[in-house]
């Protein structure tokens, strides 16, 4: 059985995309490890109901939330949105026995506790819900990379049945929390390989618009 106390030695030895899961964890004991942890940024750590996970993001991870954020934050520029980034910010609430570490995320107009939109880019399957850990955050959109794909979550006011298995999620084509964004010309910037073009080309096709 792995400590607490030990279990960073023990990433730092392994891939850096491994996902660790550990059970029966206190809220005294998880944020003892976001405090242990804290001068490390090379981890994702999420927490729920007494459920602890870390994950070291890998190279390939790490570059692909770093271009959508680039790709976003000049989206904001050119469209003139006041916006506050908030990274990969620790987000708690005890009461609701929930804390994330998004990848991205992001205040938009005013600067708040809690970000209007987070994403998450997913390599590795599996692991805490984070659609369920999200909404007892209370975040109002939620975007996740995957197979470079956005898949967009926006959270409803009220629950209707056929959002209860997404937690009041609704998928949606387009983002509510910035209803101009071209989603499809994101994605395409973000499959770019080259971070300088890729944002070139998603500014000269924006001014087209």
């Amino acid at each position: 059985m792995i400590l607490l106390n030990d279990l960073s030695q023990v990433l730092q030895a392994n891939d850096p995309e491994e996902k660790r899961i550990i059970t029966g964890v206190n809220w005294h004991e998880y944020e003892t490890f976001i405090s242990n942890v804290a001068d490390n940024s090379n981890y994702r750590i999420a927490y729920l109901d007494k459920v602890l996970e870390i994950v070291s993001p890998s190279r390939r991870h790490e570059s692909e939330k770093t271009r959508i954020g680039t790709l976003l934050e000049a989206y904001f520029l050119e469209t003139d949105i006041e916006y506050f980034p908030t990274g990969s910010t620790t987000f708690r609430k005890e009461i609701q026995q929930a804390g994330a570490e998004p990848d991205e995320s992001y205040c938009l107009e005013t600067e708040k506790d809690f970000p209007d939109l987070v994403i998450e880019v997913i390599i590795t399957s599996g692991g805490i819900n984070r659609l369920q850990l999200y909404q007892r955050l209370g975040i109002r959109e939620v975007w996740f990379w995957q197979n470079d794909t956005f898949s967009i979550y926006h959270l409803q006011e009220e629950t209707p049945d056929i959002l209860r298995e997404t937690f009041g999620y609704e998928l949606i084509n387009n983002s509510q929390v910035l209803p101009d964004l071209d989603i499809n010309l994101l994605s395409e910037c973000v499959r770019n390989p080259s971070p300088l073009a890729a944002v070139k080309e998603f500014r000269q096709r924006w001014r087209r618009t």
